[in-house]
């Protein structure tokens, strides 16, 4: 009797690495605005506090943290925001970017 082959596709998938990680030096910072520029190597991403609540002082955003890394963890870092955010939706409803929108909206469900 001759034995099956089963292409590797079809096989299931090695379970995911446990990478451990060392949270005791951790810091959290809040932020509600970052930047993203790059170079041809990497990508960066600075966060910072605005707190200008109607945005129309001109005044100064202060950066607070620079998060830099290559393209492909940025890639990774997309997707997995990506997920995050569609689990976020999926539970509690969809996130309006835009403020004039989320205003009108806020507005409608108060009527």
């Amino acid at each position: 009797m001759a034995e099956k082959i089963v292409p590797q596709s079809v096989q299931s998938a090695p379970e995911p690495v446990q990478v451990p990680v060392d949270e005791s030096h951790i810091l959290a910072t809040y932020a509600n605005f970052c930047r993203v520029t790059g170079t041809p190597e990497e990508l960066i991403v600075d966060f910072g506090l605005n707190k200008q609540v109607t945005g129309t002082s001109p005044e100064t955003i202060q950066l607070t943290q620079r998060i830099i890394v290559n393209f492909f963890t940025a890639k990774r870092l997309a997707y997995a925001l990506q997920m995050a955010v569609a689990r976020h939706e999926q539970a509690f409803g969809m996130l309006e970017t835009d403020v004039q929108r989320r205003v009108i909206q806020q507005q409608a469900a108060k009527s």
